[in-house]
Formats: C-alpha cells, sequence, structure tokens
C-alpha cells in the first residue's frame, strides 16, 4: 500500500510554491554569517570602531579584535569598512576632501 502524499499549491502569475508533507526540503542553516540582523555592530562595539579609528588601526585588525574576542561573530569586514566610511563621512561634517584638508592644516 502506497503512503498518501500530501501537496498542497499556490500560484501566482511568476511563481509557484509547493508543500510537500508539511516538511523543508533542506536543512535549516545554523551558520548565519552575512544576516541582516546577526551583522549589525552593537553600540558599544561602534564606540570601540570609532576609539580604533582614532588611533589609526586598519579595518582588518578591528575585524580580528572583535573575531577573537567574540566567538560566533558574524559581521562581515565589509560591514567594518562601511561603519569606518560612516565614521569619516560624519567626521567630515558635508565637506569635502579638500576642505577637508585645509580644515585640518588650519
Amino acid at each position: 500500500m502506497k503512503k498518501k502524499k500530501c501537496r498542497s499549491m499556490a500560484t501566482s502569475e511568476n511563481w509557484q510554491l509547493f508543500v510537500h508533507k508539511g516538511r523543508r526540503n533542506h536543512k535549516i542553516v545554523v551558520y548565519n554569517h552575512g544576516h541582516a540582523q546577526a551583522g549589525r555592530l552593537t553600540e558599544e562595539q561602534l564606540q570601540q570602531t570609532e576609539q580604533f579609528r582614532k588611533s589609526h588601526v586598519s579595518p582588518r585588525n578591528i575585524l580580528r579584535f572583535f573575531c577573537e574576542q567574540n566567538v560566533g561573530f558574524a559581521v562581515s569586514a565589509q560591514k567594518i569598512y562601511n561603519v569606518v566610511a560612516k565614521i569619516k563621512k560624519n567626521r567630515m561634517k558635508g565637506r569635502n576632501t579638500v576642505e577637508e584638508v585645509l580644515s585640518l592644516s588650519s
């Protein structure tokens, strides 16, 4: 005797969804690197990043520091570079690069 397959289907113009026996057809991903929620820096980490940049620590070493402090740290190197760029942009207060250099020399 064959088992009865439970199958439901939802359709639209561009896609179809099949549910087979109400179960996933793949394993649940445990590795959450790159997911939006896991990829956020905490307020404390943002402040530490700003302090590191004032001390001229490279983004690569900032990431290494966070990974050593927190096993399973899921923030990408690109996120650290983006935070560093945002810190620099906030520090420049809307000035362009030439205006920023001139303001530093005076």
